[in-house]
């Protein structure tokens, strides 16, 4: 297991996917592990946003790597093949979506889920800075979380995962023109919704409070009783040490 796993990962840096591909299909099945290593990341993010669950967009993942291992023969290479094994996982969560309305009646699959995305590494960071990075991430992520789902989709797909306007499409079956209109409209929902919550926190913002704050009246009234100490000892210097 050892030597498979050192020799996945040693041709994981060289070989292109339809490389792989080629070469699962002629029988080296261990190496599907470097297309999965590789879009992990995108498959949870794009499944995360139309599903708004952690859970299901790990079950997502999974179904979409079998249905993809099981039909590699139908990759013809018209496309990429991030954008074939994408399209995979967009279906199988939009099929959910729509079992999910069969039996429960919301208007919004995904209303009041977090959005978690992945864990950013902060080692050797300023414990400061990560605790600001941190909050802004969470600050992101609830943005793009508040966004309808319609919408989420194409700006995951476009500004999280950089994918372009054509693959985007592709994706989610859309025409370019409506992928441009969405993502428009995304980013308009984003600026107005960062924008209210910063507004709403600018009156915390600065805090001087706690310990600070009785420093600085603890040292205040020292200072004035040095200088009421000192008016009495040399009452002509009283102003002077006002100065």
């Amino acid at each position: 297991m050892a030597t498979d796993e050192m020799t996945v990962s040693s041709t994981a840096a060289s070989l292109t996917d339809e490389e792989v591909v080629e070469r699962v299909r002629a029988g080296e099945a261990a190496l599907f592990e470097v297309l999965m290593r590789r879009y992990n990341q995108r498959l949870y993010r794009v499944a995360r946003a139309i599903l708004g669950d952690d859970s299901e967009a790990e079950d997502v993942m999974q179904e979409a790597y079998v249905r993809a291992y099981l039909h590699l023969d139908q990759f013809t290479g018209a496309a990429r093949f991030s954008t074939w094994l994408t399209k995979i996982a967009v279906y199988e969560a939009l099929a959910r979506v729509r079992q999910r309305r069969r039996f429960v009646e919301i208007e919004d699959v995904t209303d009041h889920q977090n959005f978690t995305g992945s864990a950013t590494t902060m080692a050797g960071r300023d414990p400061e800075q990560q605790v600001l990075e941190r909050e802004m991430q969470v600050l992101l992520e609830a943005a793009i979380e508040a966004l309808p789902p319609v919408y989420r989709s194409v700006f995951v797909l476009r500004e999280v995962e950089g994918m372009s306007t054509t693959e985007t499409a592709a994706c989610l079956g859309l025409s370019e023109d409506a992928v441009k209109v969405r993502l428009h409209r995304a980013r308009a929902r984003l600026r107005k919704y960062l924008s209210n919550r910063l507004r709403a926190q600018a009156t915390r913002t600065f805090p001087f409070g706690g310990a600070r704050c009785d420093r600085v009246v603890s040292r205040v009234f020292e200072r004035i009783r040095t200088l009421e100490t000192l008016s009495r000892v040399h009452p002509t210097r009283q102003h002077e040490g006002a100065e």
